[in-house]
């Protein structure tokens, strides 16, 4: 703690954030309103405060703002671009108008502060009724949206490809993740449904079908189709790759828990790899938390359910914590070394890399003195701070994605 007594927050710092989301949800079309519920994380090291720019040509009214870790509420103001700056936005416009949120502590290096901010928007030229249709325009830079409809509204035109769900309450509900450098400019239309049409809210699919016809995986057989919106998942992972001869790689992954009485954390190491040095924190806090390779025998005395059965190759990192409270969450880091000769080889003297991703967001790094020549799914490229060649592969789709790489040695 004395650490993070010892950091501030220089006024020339530029502001750094992660994990953006925002959920539009369209209030009555006559009000031309619409609430937004904003998901961020501040991770600017030593930061006490968070500034959310208000758009221009809205009328904004500041519901609540949350910090995620502890869910109580957080001291906020709205102040000028000037008294922003002053402050330590040094990026902060001068006429522009901010949400300055003080945080709950400072934030720890390599960790964050999580936000929610709940507000309301009044906007005519984003929201509003034409030709007994209402329509929502908006140019949307966060990465990670969903829209919900008024209630008993049916959706007939999307601009930009979306899932589409109801909502617990029976509202449509769309949402989507852009992976591409530019903001999206989101037109959606929907009209209200006769009056005698009522929207099932969702219950648990319980149709099954043989997908066995022409041209299906003979082996399938469907029951139900459940999935989560996508775009608020908020898990991630980043591999390290080490040179290939070793076939193993460094790697972090980002979680958030929300379960009350939850107080661990599982990860299952998958069959054929093997894993080594795991640590974790937690990153509302800077914590080190404590971490457990169990095998075989080990997993069934500590009372854990890997969903499967047990053998002497099973293979648990446990990461234990204070179970969780009402009203709180916790964001985990868990970083470990893995080593998989099935997957992650040296072929021709070629790297091969050949793995499954479950989750929406992962980053592969490339090991030094090595170029890129082939990805099987198409990835955002980049160099680190490093000079080492980064794909960013972004999954908006409820399946998982079998990422094929190569590479050369320089």
């Amino acid at each position: 703690m004395g650490v993070l007594c010892a950091i501030t927050f220089s006024a020339k710092a530029q502001q750094t954030q992660a994990d953006s989301y925002t959920r539009y949800e369209l209030l009555s079309p006559d009000s031309n309103e619409f609430r937004i519920i904003y998901d961020v994380s501040a991770t600017t090291p030593g930061a006490t405060y968070y500034w959310n720019t208000l758009r221009k040509g809205s009328e904004h009214q500041v519901t609540t703002v949350r910090d995620a870790y502890s869910g109580e509420a957080l001291k906020w103001e709205i102040v000028s671009g000037a008294l922003a700056k002053k402050n330590g936005l040094d990026e902060a416009v001068d006429n522009g108008e901010y949400l300055q949120i003080q945080l709950a502590r400072a934030v720890p290096p390599n960790g964050e502060a999580r936000i929610r901010i709940d507000k309301i928007y009044a906007d005519t030229t984003s929201y509003f009724q034409k030709d007994n249709s209402i329509v929502f325009t908006r140019t949307l830079g966060i990465k990670r949206n969903s829209i919900v409809l008024p209630p008993q509204y049916e959706l007939t035109h999307c601009n930009y490809p979306s899932q589409v769900q109801l909502t617990p309450e029976g509202q449509i509900k769309l949402s989507f993740m852009n992976n591409g450098p530019q903001a999206v400019p989101l037109e959606i239309k929907a009209r209200p449904l006769p009056a005698n049409a009522t929207i099932k809210k969702p219950e648990k699919n319980n149709y099954s079908f043989d997908s066995s016809g022409n041209g299906r995986n003979k082996s399938k057989v469907r029951s139900g189709w459940e999935f989560e919106e996508r775009a608020f998942q908020n898990r991630e992972i980043v591999y390290f790759l080490q040179q290939p001869e070793t076939h193993s790689f460094r790697l972090y992954h980002d979680y958030t828990e929300t379960k009350v009485g939850m107080d661990r954390y599982l990860n299952i190491v998958r069959a054929g790899s093997k894993a080594s040095d795991p640590s974790a924190i937690l990153l509302d806090t800077g914590e080190a938390l404590q971490v457990e390779t169990l095998k075989g025998k080990a997993i069934t005395e500590k009372g854990i359910d890997i969903g499967d059965t047990i053998t002497v190759e099973s293979e648990v990192i446990a990461i234990w914590y204070a179970p969780l409270k009402e009203g709180e969450t916790k964001r985990l880091r868990i970083t470990e070394t893995y080593t998989d000769p099935n997957r992650y080889v040296l072929d021709d003297d070629q790297l091969v890399w050949d793995r499954s991703f479950g989750r929406n967001r992962n980053v592969v790094i490339l090991p030094p003195k090595w170029f890129l020549t082939t990805t099987s799914i198409p990835a955002v490229i980049d160099q680190t701070e490093d000079g080492l060649t980064a794909l960013h592969f972004v999954n908006d789709r409820p399946d998982a994605l079998d990422v094929y790489i190569r590479a050369q040695r320089k």
